[in-house]
């Protein structure tokens, strides 16, 4: 590895780090050629057990000794050339607005996302992500999906994320343990009309988390989920789809979905988080 001290957090050579916006991270055009930022050696670990290839590293001086096996383990898989730049603490507090307890980030590469029959395939349950922007909230769904067995997550066009710097944090990397993709094309923010559609070609029952009039309860998912394959509304594979926050899953979703189900609430209360409620519903609804 090599190890470069920098005398400035405006140093070119990190400008990935402290210049580029999402959007010229993410490179939509051209995905292989994005990059992501992935913070804390847990996340790395976690990217890095995934196959996912580091450009470089900006390491806080106290942390290098500590994180010596990754060194080794980089430089085994991707060579001796991938740079670690290390920096003072109050470096990477002028870089982050906090102190970085975590004491480390890595630039990584994209990668070309698969389709979503891809990611489907042999797949029971899969959660949507419908346009939720809290990038704290893509990432507890990607945790919670992960630790509950969910076998897939599809993000719709305009939901934040999975691998922004937030969101793969708080996912404690899971991001990169669950499979994932894209359903709809960029820029669709009617994506039920075809994502829906092709949901159901792959097998799927669709069910917008909703606390609509005719929704049924979460409880009687759960009992078609467990019913005989050849019992009167028997669902097979399941599709959770979960609204952005405040708003809420679309009228298009809802009228698209198979079902609309709740989770009950009780005093007076409205809804739960997505957070909360993602949880909730994928434990509910875990197969063993």
């Amino acid at each position: 590895m090599q190890f470069i001290r920098i005398a400035s957090i405006e140093d070119d050579r990190v400008a990935a780090y402290t210049n580029l916006t999402e959007l010229q991270l993410r490179n939509r055009l051209e995905p292989e050629r994005g990059l992501f930022i992935a913070e804390s050696p847990k996340v790395i670990e976690r990217a890095l057990a995934a196959d996912r290839e580091p450009l470089s590293l900006l390491v806080e001086e106290s942390w290098l000794p500590g994180m010596a096996p990754m060194f080794e383990r980089i430089e085994h898989r991707w060579g001796p050339d991938i740079p670690v730049y290390v920096a003072t603490s109050s470096q990477l507090k002028s870089l982050t607005g906090y102190r970085l307890h975590r004491g480390a980030l890595s630039a990584m590469r994209r990668w070309p996302l698969p389709s979503v029959a891809q990611v489907c395939a042999g797949a029971r349950r899969v959660a949507i992500m419908e346009n939720i922007v809290d990038h704290t909230n893509v990432g507890a769904l990607m945790r919670s999906a992960a630790a509950l067995d969910v076998d897939a997550v599809l993000v719709t066009p305009s939901c934040g994320d999975p691998l922004y710097r937030r969101a793969a944090r708080v996912s404690m990397g899971t991001v990169f343990q669950i499979p994932w993709t894209r359903i709809g094309q960029e820029h669709d923010h009617d994506w039920a009309r075809t994502g829906i559609a092709l949901l159901h070609g792959l097998g799927f029952t669709t069910a917008a988390m909703a606390l609509d009039d005719d929704s049924v309860s979460l409880d009687d998912l759960v009992r078609r989920l467990r019913t005989a394959p050849d019992a009167d509304g028997h669902v097979e594979r399941l599709a959770m789809i979960f609204g952005t926050e405040g708003d809420g899953l679309s009228h298009h979703t809802i009228a698209h979905a198979d079902l609309t189900v709740k989770i009950p609430m009780s005093h007076d209360v409205d809804s739960l988080n997505v957070a909360a409620s993602s949880a909730v519903a994928f434990y509910a609804t875990r197969l063993n």
